[in-house]
């Protein structure tokens, strides 16, 4: 049933040492897998760096012919299994570490539910879709840990149906659940979770059924009603432009349209809409009328930040041909530069502060701190140097955010100081914003400052950072927790609740970072979701 090598030229390069080991997986996942046992990162050649790129599914899925998509009925697949080698180094081993003993804790208390409860050793369920599980399994295959994630698959297969009488988010059940369904079928090779990926990317479609194309957040998965929150009949312009990404992708899987187009109707008419300052753009946005409201208020962080890093984001997923999403993303940075970037004393600290109606104020989320990485990406696909120079300037901000606490753990908020005072931190916390949620974003932007500069510094950084998640919110009976008080080591006050954001993102970031390979996960290769979940880059059709 197979061509001549000659024929296929990803195949090109690969010795038969390396041939013999790809035709057993395949043989294996024609049976029906899973096949974990066969990938063995101490196989000759079966390693990221030699047979992951190449093999990568960059074929449009109408013009492929996979087995795999022809014995499961679908266009297109990728193949076997992304094959990558065990931990390489002390630090990787660590981060490795870590995710046992927060899989521990999920396992035993929480297996098959949405989030740990680690200090009363529960769990809580958000929409009872096992959002922990889903959200690591990608985690679980990239760290090697085979055991761990055929467990996983094992419980997806078994026991994850969709058809349940629940609201969900879309941008929350997307970024998540579809997105980690998607990327675990490319790293894996299985069918089981592209499957389960179309079926949960068809309950999510009546939420674009508005008057305004513009979908509403939340929808039932079981009875198909979605509407908007129950206070407004807005939602948040992060929300509804930061789902391109994944329903594009399982359009180009699939071979079915209708999840591309809608999404990208959305774009569409974001990039019309009047409101925006340079690029910059509101908040909130209606799905009745598809206009942006609470105009005048302008952030990087919550309910605006994945607009601008999906932006970058999808022009590089369709190999940088949709010139609109790169002008919006150009003219965006620009109205950063010229609006929201300041400098704190007494340290010079270059930050990303919010307007309100032309007001404005030296807060900064932490969740802004994913804009150093986002710059740095944009950089190495082509755009201006200065987006580097720009990135390493924020990334020196974000690691202060952390630095600059008694724990060595960001707040959720800083607030920074403009004045010359007696004051020494540049950052400043209130009551509030002393909480600290386990989130990635700065350890996501040291993965990429270190993968396209090389300084080690980053690598440092990202260390520090572990060793305070260690000392401060690890949990002895398993898991991890967010805390109440970064500037308390004494009382750091854990909050009993482990984000499934941890496995599926923090963990995964530092993992990443500690490696120094470069074709992990290549970034000419891959391009990763706003959870984490790498989603493969489109060839030129």
């Amino acid at each position: 049933p197979f061509s001549p090598p000659r024929k296929h030229p990803q195949l090109t390069g690969l010795n038969t040492g390396t041939l013999g080991p790809l035709l057993s997986l395949l043989r294996c996942f024609l049976e029906g897998g899973p096949c974990w046992d066969l990938v063995q990162a101490d196989q000759p050649g079966l390693v990221a760096s030699s047979a992951g790129p190449s093999l990568q599914p960059k074929v449009p899925p109408r013009q492929a012919h996979s087995l795999w998509g022809h014995r499961a009925g679908l266009p297109g697949c990728p193949h076997p299994a992304f094959l990558l080698p065990a931990p390489q180094n002390e630090r990787q081993k660590a981060v490795v570490d870590a995710f046992l003993h927060a899989w521990a804790g999920y396992r035993k208390f929480a297996w098959g539910h949405d989030e740990l409860k680690p200090l009363t050793r529960s769990f809580s369920e958000w929409f009872g879709l096992g959002l922990t599980l889903i959200d690591a399994l990608d985690t679980m295959w990239i760290l090697g840990l085979k055991k761990e994630f055929q467990e996983a698959r094992k419980w997806v297969s078994k026991k994850l149906r969709f058809r349940k009488n629940v609201d969900v988010n879309l941008f929350e059940s997307t970024i998540r659940i579809l997105g980690g369904l998607l990327s675990a079928f490319h790293l894996s090779g299985d069918i089981l979770f592209l499957k389960k990926a179309e079926d949960f990317g068809n309950r999510l479609m009546p939420a674009f059924r508005t008057p305004s194309k513009i979908p509403y957040s939340m929808v039932n998965i079981g009875t198909g009603v979605a509407h908007p929150p129950r206070w407004t009949s807005d939602s948040t312009v992060a929300e509804v432009t930061s789902i391109q990404l994944e329903f594009r992708e399982l359009s180009r899987l699939t071979g079915d349209k209708k999840f591309q187009e809608a999404a990208e109707e959305v774009t569409r008419r974001v990039h019309a809409l009047h409101g925006k300052l340079d690029g910059l753009v509101p908040m909130f946005i209606n799905t009745n009328s598809g206009s942006f409201t609470h105009l005048g208020m302008f952030t990087l962080g919550a309910r605006a930040d994945s607009y601008y890093e999906y932006l970058l984001k999808q022009w590089i997923q369709g190999g940088k041909k949709e010139r609109q999403l790169l002008e919006d993303y150009l003219e965006a940075v620009d109205g950063i530069r010229k609006h929201l970037l300041a400098r704190s004393e007494p340290r010079k600290l270059t930050f990303v502060g919010e307007l309100n109606h032309g007001r404005f104020s030296a807060k900064m989320d932490h969740l802004v701190c994913f804009l150093p990485g986002t710059l740095a990406l944009g950089a190495h696909h082509g755009l201006p140097a200065e987006h580097m120079e720009l990135a390493q300037a924020l990334m020196d901000t974000c690691y202060q955010m952390y630095r600059q606490m008694e724990t060595g753990l960001s707040p959720e908020t800083a607030h920074f100081n403009l004045h010359h005072t007696k004051i020494l931190k540049d950052v400043q916390v209130k009551a509030a914003d002393r909480h600290n949620l386990l989130r990635p974003e700065t350890v996501e932007s040291l993965f990429y400052l270190y993968r396209l500069t090389g300084d080690r510094k980053y690598q440092d950084w990202g260390w520090e950072i572990l060793h305070s998640f260690n000392t401060y919110t690890r949990v002895p009976s398993g898991g991890y927790s967010s805390i109440s008080n970064v500037q308390d080591p004494r009382h750091p006050q854990p909050r009993d609740k482990m984000e499934s954001f941890f496995l599926g993102e923090t963990l995964k970031y530092l993992y990443l970072l500690f490696s120094d390979d470069p074709d992990l996960l290549s970034l000419d290769t891959y391009v990763f979701n706003t959870e984490a979940h790498p989603l493969p880059i489109w060839a030129p059709s």
